[in-house]
């Protein structure tokens, strides 16, 4: 019996740091799988299956409830874009099969939360948390902003994927005038419906997962509720501020040769609206640090 031997001298910092690696070493191979996944689904280049291979580690090694939303906008967000594809393919300038992300675009729709997933970990490690700004100000913020960051890459692309399958007029959202499907600022009210399911997916996940990750009080418990209605108004509103940075600081024009709506003026190209300043993914990262930042602030003061 000298391996029970071995096992019992081992002091309790022995055992504490084997578990600690465990975690990560799961969470990376359990990554690995589903970026390869969509690599095989064409859901991700090769770059942007290496880079969601670094952020969901941390995800997953840091909180389980965060990782759940990641992957709740990941896997929507992916199947939604397969949806009426020969539609897409016909209005899309930049259309690709499958919707395939590369690392630019999974940064720009990862990189701040992963950036605050980082935070949470220094300051409680891989503990799970109830939403309670009196007892814990910073980490409800915190979480807050994690949610309304995901809330918002899962409401814009709600509403961009179901918006442009409408049968719909969709309308600038600055003059309200129409304007042809995927000009970047145009609205409907399905996309914007759209944006605001997408947000409550996000919260219903972090709430459900926390009825089994966390211990609430009775008074805190109850308003974890508020998660699921707060995560609806930041889907919509991360849509929102999309739009409007679509239309006024990202370009849409007409192409009289690909029959198309593109992002770039042309000797072709009849303009539509906004100014060549920002590109697609400036004004997704733009609007994600937005509705984070408001998201934090409404953490704050509602839990």
């Amino acid at each position: 019996m000298l391996w029970l031997q071995n096992i019992l001298s081992r002091t309790s910092e022995q055992v504490i740091m084997e578990m600690n690696l465990v975690r990560p070493v799961a969470a990376a191979m359990a990554s690995i799988l589903v970026a390869g996944r969509s690599f095989r689904k064409k859901s991700l280049d090769i770059s942007g299956a290496i880079f969601a291979v670094f952020v969901m580690t941390i995800h997953i090694t840091v909180n389980y409830r965060f990782a759940a939303i990641l992957l709740a906008f990941f896997f929507t967000s992916s199947k939604l874009t397969k949806i009426g594809e020969d539609r897409k393919r016909k209005v899309d300038a930049d259309f690709k099969d499958g919707g395939q992300r590369n690392w630019i675009q999974v940064l720009s729709n990862s990189g701040i939360a992963t950036l605050l997933v980082l935070i949470t970990w220094k300051l409680v490690g891989a503990h799970d948390y109830c939403l309670d700004a009196k007892e814990s100000p910073l980490l409800t913020s915190l979480a807050g902003g994690i949610i309304g960051h995901y809330c918002c890459c899962n409401g814009d692309t709600w509403s961009s994927e179901l918006g442009v399958l409408s049968d719909e007029q969709p309308r600038l959202i600055t003059s309200f005038k129409p304007v042809r499907k995927g000009t970047n600022g145009g609205v409907t009210k399905a996309g914007l419906l759209a944006a605001a399911a997408g947000g409550s997916v996000i919260g219903l996940t972090f709430f459900l997962l926390g009825l089994v990750t966390t211990n609430c009080a009775f008074d805190v418990s109850k308003k974890q509720l508020f998660v699921i209605p707060l995560s609806a108004l930041f889907g919509l509103c991360g849509s929102v501020i999309d739009s409007l940075l679509g239309a006024t600081l990202q370009y849409s024009g007409f192409c009289t040769v690909r029959n198309k709506v593109v992002g770039k003026p042309g000797p072709t190209v009849k303009k539509i609206s906004g100014l060549c300043i920002l590109d697609n993914n400036a004004v997704n990262l733009l609007s994600i640090l937005l509705t984070s930042l408001l998201s934090s602030i409404a953490f704050s003061y509602v839990f």
